[in-house]
């Protein structure tokens, strides 16, 4: 290397020394502004611009009926949050009372789980279990009064409010905090759905409300009140053991599907969450917000009801019950509940669907008050009887039995069998005539055994064909079997059957035939059952099955495959369809039995021609009264129209006395499904 080269990278050694030294100088110079020159205004600002990530909730999908008007839908609500912050224990309490008292003031409900009421002192509930349990979470004596428990937590809490209204205000939500936890990034629920008027005080006074946030939140609102509320169902907050078994998906703040088919379809409802950041001073204060992940709603599911058709059918069974109950028909009783199922005889789709008395699901969205619950409990409000309740059909029946003994030959279509009042057999029963007059009905064919609803014919025939035929044709038409309806708590119901009494360890008898075989003894049926049984009848004998959902329809627009919705319905369920031998049933056996249905409704002397003799539309039908310990339920059943089938009608009234009592409620769901009461 010559001189001149080695003083050459000399000069660049030391030209690239200084600006090391420079930057160094600049680096150093820099850090002792930022620490020691302006190390407290940086300090304050870093402390004022916490962010924090929340759960954007997405929308639940909506309810529709089978025409798209709405059932459930979602709208947008505010709710009322509050996130720890670095303020002392006063601070906090006097910001819970500010808060509940704007509430109050706008007539908003808040979030109270505290079990102590005041003026007087005392629990909300006689479930010393509960107590009990809530003593031990809050470490209180389970020996202390209610004054007593209450002047603890006011001590715990530090409460220094003198009047005890106010100081319970501050208990309600430092107790829901003591439940469920909160932090800087974990909020405590104090109202959901509050008024424009409190969301516009607290934003304008946000400095007055550490640790107070406000979110634009989805609520579920069920659109008409108590209609079809059995089949919607409720939501309400995600219990812990329900986070627990469905995992990563949801959080503690989470609505879910809780009974009908908002849970049977929580998976497709349940939209998927977004997410928001939040920036907020350490005072609480937010300084602003962005969407960093978008929410997207859930399905849509469609059912096969018509609002419109539902509607009327509520009512009708509503005020068929007050009519009963009011002597207007005759007799009086006590009727206090029923049940109605309307459904397509061809596509067994159910077109309306009730149960009285019904409920207010809105009530449940977040959180049901324990006076209201207790009151829908002692009245069995929340029993869905269309698919739970288990009802012995009566003379509803005797077509199954008919049909059973025209198919096995053991009667012909021209037999007459000679009702003399008393049947001679078994325990020697007696038709209802009989009862009434001493006189039984005299010959009959199997038309007319149906339209008198002659007891001592379907004896005959019941002894004719013994009780395991009765049990094959009633299974046919899907009596004492599940019907796979997408509701969950269907029941089962029950086929008299031999095997009762193997299970008795004893013998069946004659006796016990000849009352399965007018609709008693162990056969028991859902009216859902009943209105398949019907269809069936209608049909042509050809199977069916049983369906309340139209479609499912994603947030893009595509229908859910019909084996998927089936797939997922028979495994959330619990549903395995039975494989049972299929029978045809011959066409003129079929019309004889139509044919007595006619008569119930169209002939002098048939059990419900009063209520049908003037009506535009030709009906099939079948009255029954079945007796259940004290009480006489009500049946009717029946079809339209009679030439040419569309849809079957079972109405069940407990203790309605005398089925012919409600057969006005079918006349009116008839007339408004054929369009009659458009033309008034």
């Amino acid at each position: 290397m010559s001189d001149q080269e080695e003083r050459n990278m000399r000069l660049k050694y030391n030209l690239i020394t200084i600006f090391v030294y420079i930057v160094g100088f600049i680096l150093i110079a820099q850090l002792f502004n930022l620490q020691i020159i302006r190390g407290e205004e940086f300090r304050n600002q870093s402390n004022k611009r916490l962010t924090r990530e929340t759960v954007l909730e997405a929308a639940r999908g909506k309810i529709l009926d089978t025409k798209g008007a709405p059932l459930v839908s979602t709208n947008m609500g505010f709710e009322l949050k509050m996130y720890k912050t670095k303020i002392d224990i006063q601070t906090l309490n006097s910001t819970i009372l500010k808060s509940i008292n704007v509430l109050e003031k706008n007539n908003d409900l808040y979030v109270d789980n505290l079990p102590i009421l005041i003026d007087p002192f005392r629990f909300n509930t006689e479930n010393e279990d509960l107590i009990k349990k809530w003593k031990l979470e809050n470490g209180l004596d389970e020996s202390l009064s209610a004054e007593e428990s209450f002047n603890k937590l006011k001590e715990k809490y530090s409460i220094n409010e003198q009047d005890i209204k106010s100081a319970r205000k501050i208990m309600v939500v430092r107790n829901e905090i003591n439940r469920t936890g909160f932090s800087s990034t974990k909020a405590v629920d104090i109202s959901y759905n509050i008024s424009r008027n409190s969301v516009m005080e607290f934003s304008e006074k946000s400095s007055e409300f550490p640790g107070i946030d406000i979110y634009t939140e989805p609520v579920v609102l069920y659109k008409q009140g108590t209609l079809a509320s059995h089949v919607l169902g409720t939501v309400g907050k995600i219990t812990k053991e329900e986070l627990e078994k469905n995992g990563q998906e949801y959080t503690q703040n989470d609505i879910i599907g809780k009974t009908g088919i908002q849970y049977v379809f929580e998976k497709y409802l349940k939209g998927k969450n977004g997410i928001r950041q939040v920036d907020i001073s350490v005072d609480g204060t937010i300084t602003g917000e962005y969407i960093s992940k978008e929410a997207v709603a859930g399905n849509d599911v469609v059912l096969t009801i018509d609002s419109k058709l539902q509607e009327i059918t509520e009512k009708a069974l509503k005020n068929n019950i007050e009519d009963i109950k009011n002597g207007k028909f005759g007799e009086k009783s006590n009727p206090d509940a029923g049940a109605v199922v309307v459904m397509n005889v061809k596509t067994g789709e159910v077109l309306s669907i009730a149960s009285y008395p019904d409920y207010e699901p809105q009530l449940f969205v977040n959180g049901i008050s324990n006076e209201k619950y207790a009151e829908y409990t002692n009245s069995a409000a929340l029993y869905n009887r269309a698919i739970s309740g288990t009802y012995a059909p009566g003379s509803t029946f005797k077509m199954v039995t008919a049909i059973a003994g025209l198919e096995s030959g053991v009667i012909s279509l021209t037999e007459k069998i000679n009702d003399i009042g008393v049947y001679p057999y078994a325990h020697k029963p007696v038709c209802w005539l009989w009862t009434l007059s001493h006189k039984g009905h005299g010959p009959l064919n199997v038309s007319e055994a149906i339209k008198h609803s002659c007891n001592y014919f379907f004896y005959e025939v019941g002894n004719r064909i013994g009780i395991d035929k009765l049990e094959e044709f009633a299974k046919y038409f899907g009596l004492g079997r599940r019907t796979g309806i997408e509701i969950p708590s269907e029941s089962l119901g029950s086929v008299a059957t031999k095997k009762k009494a193997e299970e008795e360890k004893r013998n069946w008898y004659l006796g016990e035939t000849l009352s399965a075989a007018i609709g008693q003894s162990y056969n028991n049926f859902t009216p859902v059952q009943m209105a398949k049984y019907i269809s069936m009848l209608a049909n042509g004998g050809k199977e069916i099955d049983v369906t309340i959902i139209k479609s499912i329809i994603d947030s893009e627009g595509k229908e859910v495959s019909k084996t998927e919705i089936e797939n997922y319905v028979n495994e959330k369920l619990g549903f395995k369809q039975e494989n049972t031998e299929k029978i045809e049933i011959k066409n003129e056996n079929l019309k004889a039995v139509l044919e007595g249905m006619r008569g119930v409704t169209s002939e002098s002397g048939g059990t419900a021609y009063s209520y049908f003799k003037d009506f535009n539309v030709e009906v099939g039908g079948k009255t029954g009264s079945a007796q259940a310990g004290n009480k006489t339920n009500a049946w009717f059943v029946g079809f339209a129209p009679y030439e040419n089938p569309e849809i079957a009608v079972v109405i069940i009234v407990e203790n309605g006395v005398h089925g012919a009592y409600t057969a006005s409620v079918a006349r009116e769901i008839f007339a408004e499904y054929f369009g009659m009461n458009d033309n008034k």
